[in-house]
């Protein structure tokens, strides 16, 4: 395992670096629409997972779907947002096309204050799009258009950002097409030649099953910060029981944050262990976009220099904010909850 010691973030390394956070991941616009069981069972999707649609399931499923809110998303590019709304230095690299939605995803990420340079491909498959189907009881069921997205490669990669970033994050859901494999490859290399850190966040265990031997492989070769929530990390490990799934992480990583929904999280680092209660909240109205924020939270916390209790408190705050409305990007003020409960 290699990579910069934990102790250095929040001190010389983050001062020294332009960008906090540079997150590398799909550029997706989401569209989210209340849903039921019999809705997601007559038309067959696995609920609570994302799968993978080719452009035709895409335009079909959009045609049966109720009314639905638009708004910029995918993964990263939702942390990195979260980041910024709390007042971190935030940078992205994501691929979309010269459409519509492309411009739409980004003004929206722009306007945050985030800097994004990435080309927009001006032939090939349209921008990506995510439809998000909310349940009464706040599980999302995500089929997802990977589009323009999943076209990035390594010509993408901005070798210059990479180094001014303090940590750069990557996004488990971009590791199917073997080109964003290739750009997760190179940016971690030269992340970690610039005596940055590379964190990553396993996305979904759907993924990590089509990906186990690839995302093990990252964890203990390239990842000094991985993010999972409970069944990713059972299934990377293959393990039924989560003590023994922290216990095998533990040893590969600097830090792992392992969330675990109304349980709240886990924080582990070499001896240290750190358990974090979830921000209670009057009501979950969609879980879309928890693990993101969280992930946003903590990211902000360790370049801020937080301890990693404080750090996953502060990912908890962005957590419950988030699922208390529909949507992955905040609506009320990461920095004022922060700040509140920190005092």
């Amino acid at each position: 395992m290699s990579g910069t010691a934990i102790n250095v973030i929040g001190g010389t390394l983050v001062e020294t670096r332009k960008y906090d956070v540079l997150g590398i991941g799909n550029a997706i616009v989401d569209v989210i629409s209340h849903s039921d069981d019999t809705f997601l069972k007559n038309n067959g999707l696995a609920k609570g997972a994302m799968t993978l649609i080719d452009a035709e399931a895409a335009e079909g499923l959009y045609r049966r779907m109720g009314s639905a809110v638009e708004s910029s998303g995918g993964s990263a590019a939702n942390t990195i947002a979260g980041l910024a709304a709390l007042g971190g230095r935030g940078a992205f690299i994501g691929k979309v096309r010269n459409d519509q939605l492309g411009g739409i995803f980004a003004h929206d990420i722009r306007a945050l204050g985030v800097a994004f340079d990435t080309a927009a491909a001006t032939t090939g498959a349209p921008t990506a799009r995510c439809l998000i189907f909310v349940t009464p009881d706040a599980q999302r069921t995500m089929q997802t258009f990977l589009g323009a997205s999943a076209t990035l490669t390594p010509a993408d990669i901005d070798a210059d950002m990479v180094r001014a970033s303090a940590i750069t994050y990557l996004e488990g859901y971009l590791w199917d097409p073997p080109p964003a494999k290739e750009a997760f490859e190179k940016a971690a290399t030269i992340a970690h030649e610039a005596g940055n850190m590379v964190a990553l966040s396993l996305s979904d265990a759907f993924c990590v099953d089509r990906h186990r031997a690839d995302f093990l492989r990252l964890v203990e070769g390239f990842v000094d910060i991985l993010f999972a929530n409970e069944s990713e990390i059972l299934s990377l490990y293959q393990v039924d029981d989560f003590d023994a799934a922290l216990q095998r992480v533990r040893g590969h990583c600097q830090v792992a944050a392992l969330t675990r929904s109304e349980k709240g999280s886990v924080v582990v680092a070499s001896d240290e262990v750190h358990v974090i209660d979830a921000v209670k909240v009057p009501k979950v109205i969609d879980t879309t976009g928890a693990g993101d924020l969280y992930a946003a939270g903590f990211l902000f916390g360790l370049t801020q220099g937080r301890s990693l209790h404080d750090c996953g408190r502060i990912g908890s705050i962005c957590s419950g904010e988030i699922i208390s409305h529909y949507g992955a990007r905040p609506e009320a003020s990461l920095a004022e909850l922060v700040s509140q409960a920190l005092r």
